[in-house]
């Protein structure tokens, strides 16, 4: 860093001063740990710097910045528990929030943490992720959109499919089987994801312009 120009160096202590914080909180929220989320989000961190200059001409920089950290938690997670094929978050009160405010019929359902817990497994990475922002963190849809580096659209498209899914995974295991969803709404949502998918990387290198 010292042989960046001010401007690139005041660009990343700026952008760092920014998302600090919300980095810290979502990764508490995963790993349920102080020392363990502060040593992922500075691992993170390390990693942005070393890529920052180059960063610099992204399109979308917030999005490679956020897969970075992505992957820095799931190696944090695997670290402490190698056996878990899937990492999953630790708390799980942002998800109840989130069934809690689209009214779903099988709310009583949370009493089985169990059963929540598996239906809260079953959502999409970025389902998840927006939901703990939005919930957990209680950043705006407009707050979480620029820490995941999407549009706010998409992340109001994630938690009203993270509403949906979760309620009918929960009606599916309460004993009836899980609605299926019209015809009609199938189609868009079918072809949102496989844009989302295209858009939102899945490793720091594809994040690049």
């Amino acid at each position: 860093m010292s042989q960046w120009d001010p401007t690139a160096r005041l660009s990343y202590w700026a952008f760092h001063t920014n998302r600090r914080p919300a980095y810290m909180r979502f990764a508490y929220l995963q790993l349920g740990s102080d020392a363990a989320a502060e040593a992922a989000v500075d691992a993170a961190f390390d990693s942005i710097m070393g890529e920052w200059l180059r960063m610099l001409h992204m399109d979308r920089l917030d999005a490679y910045a956020w897969t970075v950290l992505k992957h820095c938690l799931v190696d944090r997670q695997r670290r402490r528990h190698p056996w878990q094929q899937r990492p999953e978050p630790m708390d799980i009160s942002a998800f109840e929030a989130a069934l809690k405010e689209a009214h779903a019929d099988q709310y009583e359902v949370l009493t089985d943490t169990i059963r929540f817990y598996s239906a809260v497994s079953r959502l999409a990475e970025r389902q998840r992720d927006a939901v703990l922002l939005r919930y957990g963190l209680q950043c705006t849809p407009g707050e979480a959109a620029a820490v995941m580096g999407v549009d706010e659209a998409t992340v109001r498209s994630y938690l009203g499919q993270a509403h949906r899914r979760l309620a009918r995974l929960l009606a599916a295991s309460a004993g009836s089987p899980e609605p299926a969803e019209p015809p009609e709404a199938q189609e868009p949502q079918k072809a949102q994801e496989a844009q989302e998918a295209q858009e939102a990387p899945d490793s720091p290198e594809s994040a690049e312009s």
